[in-house]
């Protein structure tokens, strides 16, 4: 299990962490911090200059949630994380790729009154061997202010179990910390698990279409970027019933009939994915009555939207898209088109 402790820049998140294993048996200490340290060794000079934050490196998101696994393997018990995750897509990949390997996650967050949260930032300590350190690291959480409130105001609150630190001393804030996981007031993140592959994979997406015959597209919480509604055929399944399962789970649409092959796609392995056959149905042309019905958003999906063909290529990736593209034309031929990595063949 992780106890992830999120709030602003200056919040007090890594002192309350450090006094919360001492409270939570068998528990260890694991600050992301030292992550994106060390992709400052480790990552070329122009590569760190083209973003702001190291939290803006997918190498970093990635690395946060392989160490976290490795760490429980090797340890056990539980992690305290005390980390900043100000934007949802983020959180969503690092708690998403955490529940792929079956790693609950119980979700914090450290909130003092701004006033307070300002006054404790004037008081950090600052590392005396970082230069302009004073500036630098007070400048820094100040700067962050106002995309904390943004947050707050929108996904943060509804995520996170709130504790309002503002009369708390770090020790006082770990003990109500550890009251609240022990006791189960603070919930395992409701995030999809979906577990992480450990070979090739068949997938099955669904095509839906409203009545403009724009393409359903939808935003899963458990892994970056837009998608079908579809997933992993399991064992013994038939791929067209796993697609109809799939938009069931994820929409809450119920397909009456079993949906059309349109593409059969060969994605080739790039490590760290393992890839496998990919297949797109047509599941037809939804009515506005159905479209209103959508579940969505829920713990598996953050949005959805009708896209045009071109809005699409905005939206996936570029092999995602092509097999998107090859798909609409099979649907206009009626039949059905066999692809490698993107590529019809034959």
């Amino acid at each position: 299990m992780i106890v992830w402790i999120n709030g602003a820049f200056g919040a007090g998140k890594t002192t309350t962490a450090r006094e919360l294993i001492d409270l939570i048996p068998n528990s260890t200490l694991f600050d992301p911090e030292l992550i994106g340290a060390g992709l400052t060794q480790l990552l070329p000079a122009k590569r760190l200059a083209e973003v702001g934050d190291f939290q803006d490196l997918p190498i970093w998101r990635r690395l946060v949630v392989d160490t976290a696994a490795a760490m429980l393997a090797e340890l056990g018990g539980v992690l305290v994380v005390p980390m900043t995750l100000l934007r949802q897509d983020y959180r969503d990949e690092i708690f998403g790729g955490l529940a792929s390997r079956r790693i609950a996650v119980r979700h914090v967050l450290l909130a003092p009154a701004e006033t307070i949260l300002r006054e404790r930032i004037a008081d950090r300590e600052v590392p005396p061997d970082l230069p302009d350190g004073e500036i630098r690291v007070r400048q820094w959480s100040y700067d962050h202010i106002e995309p904390y409130h943004a947050a707050l105001a929108g996904w943060l609150t509804a995520d996170a179990h709130p504790v309002d630190t503002s009369a708390l001393t770090p020790h006082e804030a770990a003990v109500r910390i550890a009251g609240a996981v022990s006791s189960g007031t603070v919930p395992v993140c409701d995030i999809v698990q979906t577990p992480e592959p450990t070979s090739e994979t068949v997938a099955a997406g669904v095509l839906l279409f409203d009545e403009e015959d724009r393409v359903l597209l939808v935003d899963p919480t458990y892994k970056a970027g837009w998608e079908f509604p579809g997933g992993v055929v399991e064992s013994g399944e038939a791929p067209a019933r796993a697609g109809v399962r799939e938009v069931a789970e994820e929409t809450g649409i119920q397909l009456a009939d079993v949906p059309s092959l349109l593409v059969v796609d060969w994605e080739p392995p790039v490590p760290p994915a393992y890839g496998g056959l990919r297949l797109l149905y047509d599941g037809g042309r939804l009515d506005s009555d159905e479209a209103r019905r959508m579940l969505l958003p829920g713990p598996e999906l953050r949005a959805w939207r009708f896209v045009t063909e071109e809005e699409a290529a905005a939206l996936l990736p570029p092999v995602r898209y092509e097999r998107l593209r090859w798909a609409l034309r099979a649907r206009e031929r009626g039949s059905a088109l066999y692809l490698e990595a993107g590529v019809p063949k034959g």
